[in-house]
């Protein structure tokens, strides 16, 4: 079965084959979840005039915000960008053009662009500037605009668990837009904490089919948390 083993042994074979000029979509909410030592080979190979399409862009200094540092970034896709300086900066000055997209659409042109979906009706957006050069149909007496959906030449994925063949398991609300992005790119790279043998996963704890998954790799993570809260107490 070497075949379907999707294990690969270093972070610049599991990011082989990426260019400039091309999309990647990366999966993770703010820090949880993000596939950061595959964003961080990124960083490494110098690729320049990405597309990058994640729900936000991380923080200055940590996650997608440090392929902002060399300016590695053409376009943003995304639905929030409010945690990183250094993108607002890039943005005003017209060095980093963004196209801002509603968090459901923008999960949704994944899972589409997974399905083999190329549009889709939605009403979110309808009367605002997301709306602006856009099909629109009405449904049942509601105006709906058309959205095409994203694949992305990679995509890139954090996962917590494993097996060679590419099955992969998501902890808690790492799951995000881990599984979205997953089935979006023409070549998926995932990273995961722990490997596990063929057979441990439970079918059904199974978040992510091996069938989606080009490469895997074992890392360790940081994992900073983007806002520590405490009490007094």
């Amino acid at each position: 079965m070497a075949g379907f083993d999707k294990v690969v042994g270093s972070y610049a074979e599991a990011m082989e084959g990426l260019e400039d000029g091309m999309t990647v979509i990366a999966g993770g909410f703010g820090l949880c979840g993000i596939p950061e030592n595959l964003i961080a080979e990124i960083k490494n190979k110098g690729t320049r005039d990405l597309t990058i399409v994640s729900n936000n862009c991380g923080v200055d200094g940590f996650g997608l915000g440090i392929l902002l540092e060399d300016k590695q970034v053409k376009k943003m896709i995304s639905s929030y960008v409010g945690e990183n300086a250094m993108f607002e900066q890039q943005l005003l000055n017209g060095e980093l053009e963004v196209e801002l997209t509603p968090q459901g659409t923008l999960a949704e042109k994944m899972r589409a662009a997974g399905a083999g979906i190329p549009a889709f009706y939605t009403a979110t957006g309808v009367g605002t500037p997301v709306a602006e050069g856009k099909d629109t149909r009405e449904f049942n007496g509601r105006e709906y605009l058309l959205e095409e959906s994203i694949q992305g030449d990679f995509a890139i994925v954090k996962g917590w668990k494993a097996d060679r063949y590419g099955n992969v398991m998501y902890r808690h609300t790492a799951q995000n837009f881990n599984p979205m992005a997953a089935t979006a790119g023409k070549i998926t790279v995932v990273e995961v904490e722990e490997l596990v043998d063929v057979g441990e996963l439970e079918p059904s704890q199974i978040h992510t089919p091996g069938i989606y998954v080009n490469r895997l790799i074992v890392g360790s993570f940081e994992k900073r948390i983007e806002k520590r809260t405490v009490s007094d107490s």
